[in-house]
């Protein structure tokens, strides 16, 4: 018997008044939001404008919701198109069942566009929202200790999920990779911002640290799971993809450091981040506005020019004075 363990929600909605939310749904919102907020205003730190990231997050979040929705459908479709199922659920987001794996590699697609349109480089702005995603990870695990899903082995360790009888459930205490995994992804978040500070990363490397970062924590907390998962090779679906996508970021940090080393100069082309040129091209302006506003003063004090010799002379006066000679 437990002396202590982590209790889950009796329900997975939280009422808002007449609205119920689903805590699920919450946790994504909640995710996105401080993602958008902390990748602006690392975005601004690297020379970019305050709300650029959240034009592209327009992008990037949508497509990142229908490809992680996508990528669960596709490798647990049997969940939704097996004898006995009903294949609306698929559509039914907000109970669960979103794979990061197509949710970074569609939400890429979308701020490929975003990022397109403002003419920014998409590296850069990866970069800037890396630890950013790892934070937004980090806070939409806890929707599934809202829906009790996703737990690992039966434990009874003190911070084991207590997981009540449901479908396809058995009650008991079992480890909260929930936990591990938002634990994880914190840590994820602070390696980024450590190293990028550290060792100045650009040109998508900062984004590729986390993926790689990402993926060594996800392979064996996937591990510690029960849930049904197709398998390869005696190893989860998921488990591969962790080692594959692993390899291809560090190669991708590798190769990049050795073509194109250094950070970005320029992050948003229509911003001169020049220290000191903005301040003197305003001191400029400034300057010759007050150049111009003492010529106009001099032309209406003296409309016709005659403070100064020659000026003011006209053709006909010039023939006087030609006569009189």
């Amino acid at each position: 018997m437990n002396l202590a363990s982590i209790p889950s929600p009796s329900t997975g909605v939280i009422e808002l008044g007449p609205i119920p939310l689903r805590g699920y749904a919450f946790c994504i919102i909640i995710g996105v939001f401080v993602a958008v907020w902390f990748g602006n205003k690392r975005w601004i730190a690297r020379g970019g404008k305050a709300g650029t990231v959240a034009d592209i997050a327009v992008w990037a979040v949508p497509f990142g919701l229908v490809g992680g929705r996508l990528y669960h459908v596709i490798t647990d479709y049997q969940l939704y198109f097996s004898e006995g199922e009903n294949w609306v659920d698929a559509f039914k987001i907000w109970e669960g069942g979103l794979g990061i794996w197509g949710a970074v590699a569609f939400g890429a697609v979308g701020a490929w566009i975003g990022c397109r349109r403002r003419g920014i480089p998409l590296p850069a702005w990866a970069d800037a929202m890396a630890p950013s995603l790892a934070i937004a990870q980090a806070i939409g695990r806890w929707g599934n200790w809202f829906n009790q899903e996703l737990y690992g082995k039966p434990t009874d360790l003190p911070w084991a999920v207590e997981i009540s009888e449901g479908a396809n459930r058995v009650a008991g205490t079992y480890h909260p990779t929930f936990l591990y995994e938002s634990l994880w992804c914190i840590g994820v978040a602070l390696l980024v911002i450590w190293a990028d500070r550290r060792f100045t990363l650009g040109h998508g490397r900062a984004f590729a640290l986390y993926v790689a970062a990402y993926c060594a924590g996800r392979g064996w907390i996937e591990y510690m799971r029960v849930d049904e998962a197709h398998h390869i090779l005696g190893l989860r679906l998921n488990v591969w993809t962790a080692i594959i996508v692993f390899v291809l970021a560090v190669v991708y940090i590798v190769l990049s450091a050795k073509l194109r080393p250094g950070r970005e100069e320029i992050v948003e082309p229509d911003r001169d981040t020049t220290p000191g040129k903005d301040s003197d091209k305003d001191g400029s302006a400034k300057a010759d506005a007050a150049e111009k506003d003492a010529e106009d003063a001099d032309a209406k004090k003296d409309p016709i020019g005659k403070d100064e010799p020659g000026k003011g002379l006209t053709a006909g006066s010039t023939e006087a004075a030609a006569e009189k000679g």
